[in-house]
């Protein structure tokens, strides 16, 4: 049975550590993007109100973008339920990469005050420890895919090599 379930795990932590990526490179994007549109004054004025906030009404100011996105999502499923699927796809797409970028915002404003919570703080090193441990699952798989891919493409390179080594030898026999 731990066999039939070894390829499920390594699908979750391959899913987790997308989503754990996309947290990673989206909030340098968005902190571009802050620096770039005036949101740096919101970021300010966002923290300011937070840190008036006790830390269960700042779990609802981290939990907003979430509801926020949630329409956009379902106008995504009505999107692919009607056949629509390259608009379905845009919008699934925006709505995961904006909700990603603006929770990442909003989780850095907020984390000081969530990490009071003993709960919050529990589920935060969890969250961390599942990330290591999918790490640690995906890393020989990935490292025996890079290898296979570097084997692929030497092989295909000495292919070329060898492919320019005759067509010269003929171009100089020509002569």
């Amino acid at each position: 049975m731990r066999r039939l379930l070894q390829p499920l795990w390594f699908l979750l932590a391959l899913i987790f550590l997308i989503e754990a990526w996309l947290w990673d490179h989206l909030q340098p994007v968005v902190a571009r993007l802050v620096a770039w549109i005036p949101l740096r004054a919101i970021k300010l004025w966002i923290a300011d109100k937070v840190e008036r906030l006790s830390p269960p009404l700042t779990l609802i100011v981290f939990l907003v973008p979430v509801v926020l996105l949630f329409p956009l999502k379902i106008v995504g499923l009505w999107l692919l339920a009607h056949h629509y699927w390259f608009s379905a796809m845009a919008v699934v797409v925006f709505a995961k990469l904006a909700g990603v970028g603006v929770t990442a915002f909003v989780f850095d404003v907020t984390r000081p005050k969530l990490l009071r919570m003993a709960w919050f703080r529990w589920l935060y090193e969890v969250v961390l420890m599942v990330r290591a441990r999918a790490h640690a699952l995906v890393a020989p798989i990935m490292a025996r895919i890079r290898e296979l891919a570097a084997r692929l493409r030497a092989r295909q390179s000495s292919r070329w090599l060898r492919m320019i080594q005759r067509l010269r030898r003929r171009a100089q026999s020509a002569r």
